[in-house]
């Protein structure tokens, strides 16, 4: 594939995931009241969480002021490398496993980006179980450009244990699998590290076989 498609191709995974990212987000902030759920196709292990953090991934955070903006920067810097990286993947033409993951990860960077940048902007505060979220509310955003909440709602307590009272690690504790909230700008990311290290571990394969045949040719010429 030259170079144009496989650029084409970047796009449209990037602007496909932004754009259902973003919609999502967009209808849990104005639908739903944080705190609130709903369970997925009737399932208790699939369900839809409204939740907001600062930042992080799968519902971390690091807190305060400058821990947001420190986290705001990376993310930044972050997807300045990512997109270096891309566009030396498409110069390169490589496969398009490797042009999908990094677009993948690109996208799911820019989408969290997004809801820091401009969130606290243009919504009003969703407080805990206290109402709906104004889009470009009279008295303004709840908060500055780049201080805004990431908005998480993707929940999937698959099941429940409590650790025996020997455990060397919270003993008697209950814990629950897979507890983080997260959204799709996340799941993006995670994909998309999962297909490199696929595609990864496949073009080394392929290069020590290439270069095995090499040195058996060059041998065999001797």
């Amino acid at each position: 594939m030259d170079n144009r498609k496989l650029g084409l191709l970047s796009l449209i995974v990037v602007l496909s995931i932004l754009v259902m990212d973003q919609v999502l987000k967009i209808w849990v902030k104005t639908h739903m009241e944080q705190g609130e759920e709903f369970l997925m196709f009737g399932q208790q292990w699939a369900r839809i969480h409204f939740v907001e953090n600062e930042g992080m991934a799968f519902g971390l955070s690091l807190g305060a002021f400058w821990g947001k903006l420190a986290l705001s920067t990376f993310r930044v810097v972050a997807v300045g490398f990512i997109i270096y990286i891309l566009l030396q993947l498409i110069k390169a033409k490589e496969r398009n496993g490797l042009i999908i993951a990094f677009s993948m990860i690109l996208a799911g960077a820019i989408g969290n980006i997004l809801d820091s940048a401009f969130y606290g902007l243009i919504f009003s505060n969703s407080p805990y179980h206290g109402g709906l979220a104004t889009f470009l509310p009279e008295e303004g955003g709840y908060a500055p450009f780049m201080m805004g909440k990431v908005v998480d709602m993707f929940y999937f307590p698959m099941f429940h244990f409590t650790l025996p009272n020997w455990s060397p690690i919270w003993p008697s504790e209950p814990f629950e699998f897979f507890s983080p909230v997260f959204n799709l700008a996340d799941s993006s990311i995670f994909c998309g590290i999962c297909l490199f290290l696929i595609f990864y571990q496949g073009s080394s394969k392929e290069k020590a076989l290439g270069s095995d045949k090499n040195i058996q040719a060059v041998e065999e010429f001797h």
